[in-house]
């Protein structure tokens, strides 16, 4: 019997997430409408029919294409064109979300006795929902004291000879560090060397910002064959509500296996959803879109920068680069870390702040990652600052050196 343990980052989500006045936990870009989607191709005439519109009215209901429309699956292929292998529609498929892919990928090839290497720390289902399935997962552990940065050499020492499937999720949620190309090129020459396949989950992709260095590619452009990499129109797209993720592979062998077993639990998505997400990766709406919210995590970034510094004695964090979430650490003024849970529950109760507790949703044993939280802001520019505004309220009334 397949036991699955909680997830907890959902699970927290789902019970606080109606009952907050200032949501800075949501990790999806501030969400847009279709009338905003359609302003951001910048062609329409004044008083011309909404193009979206105009095709979802027009649109039979039925199953439509199985695999997703060859149109959405052309402009997903587009986004990995610069890679060294082709990447056609063929070698893409849809899904409800990528968290429908990536769990797709681990009923699909991971079985009771391989062996996973996942990054950490990571989104729960990642790694855990490999474990349900038989499977032995080690950590690879982004380095807390040098900016989160990855170490290749410790990923070389965690391989063994039934090791299945190397995990990364670039950009990393909940830091918003990013794996380089030095580091993924690294990932790339083992993997090659031991035969492993490579997950890559980029569902924050490319929203990169805040970086001297070049963004790294996405791990679909190095050119190694067994390579899978997930994505969404959730987060960088801010279009969470049509619910709509990929699975793109190099490996066509590999993309028919899941198209097999995705038989088993989606027949498709809905074409409504698959129109509209057609035309938010459109030539001229995604890139508009991309620049929309890359200069909102930008300025957001901005705001959440100078509340850490504000609160410096009582706050700390490495600063995000990509993505975003950023992964905040408190402490009391006698310079212990507080309890993150009990934070978490004191800020909702007291601010009507929402945020994640990042002991409880990202750690995997007592007391990591205690003290930390996840903060999402990518939301509007006013609701995060007034909700740190209201933060702030509350650790100058001394609320945080109650969390014991």
């Amino acid at each position: 019997m397949v036991v699955i343990k909680p997830f907890n980052v959902e699970q927290w989500m789902d019970t606080y997430e109606t009952q907050c006045k200032y949501n800075i936990a949501e990790t999806c870009c501030d969400s847009v409408s279709l009338t905003d989607l359609v302003s951001l191709a910048g062609n329409v005439e004044t008083g011309a029919e909404n193009p979206i519109t105009s095709v979802l009215a027009k649109k039979r209901l039925d199953y439509g294409h199985i695999r997703g429309s060859p149109s959405l699956r052309t402009n997903i292929a587009k986004l990995y064109e610069s890679s060294t292998l082709p990447v056609s529609q063929s070698q893409v498929l849809i899904t409800p979300g990528a968290i429908a892919a990536n769990f797709l990928v681990f009923y699909t090839l991971v079985h009771p006795c391989d062996h996973i290497i996942c990054i950490h720390p990571t989104y729960q289902q990642l790694y855990t929902v490999p474990e349900s399935l038989g499977a032995k997962v080690d950590l690879w552990k982004l380095k807390e004291n040098d900016n989160w940065s990855a170490d290749v050499t410790e990923l070389q020492k965690l391989i063994k000879d039934n090791t299945k499937m190397i995990i990364l999720n670039n950009p990393n949620n909940p830091t918003g560090a990013t794996l380089p190309f030095s580091v993924l090129e690294g990932v790339k020459s083992l993997a090659e060397k031991n035969n492993i396949t490579v997950l890559c989950d980029e569902v924050y992709a490319p929203v990169f910002h805040s970086s001297k260095a070049p963004p790294p590619p996405s791990f679909m452009s190095l050119g190694y064959k067994n390579t899978i990499v997930t994505g969404s129109l959730s987060k960088a797209y801010s279009l969470a509500g049509i619910r709509i993720g990929w699975i793109a592979s190099h490996n066509e062998e590999i993309v028919e296996i899941i198209a097999a077993a995705r038989d088993y639990n989606t027949i498709s998505v809905s074409q409504l959803d698959d129109a509209v997400a057609a035309y938010a990766l459109s030539p001229g709406v995604r890139e508009n879109l991309v620049e929309r919210n890359i200069k909102l995590c930008e300025a957001n970034l901005e705001v959440l920068d100078a509340f850490v510094n504000k609160y410096a004695k009582s706050v700390g964090y490495v600063k995000p680069v990509s993505g975003t979430t950023a992964f905040v650490k408190f402490t009391r003024s006698d310079g212990e870390v507080v309890d993150d849970v009990r934070l978490c529950e004191m800020v909702m109760a007291d601010a009507g702040v929402l945020f994640v507790p990042g002991g409880h949703c990202f750690g995997t044993y007592e007391g990591e990652f205690r003290g930390y939280v996840r903060i999402g802001y990518a939301c509007g520019t006013a609701a995060l600052k007034q909700g740190l505004e209201k933060v702030g309220e509350w650790i100058e009334s001394g609320g945080i050196d109650k969390c014991s």
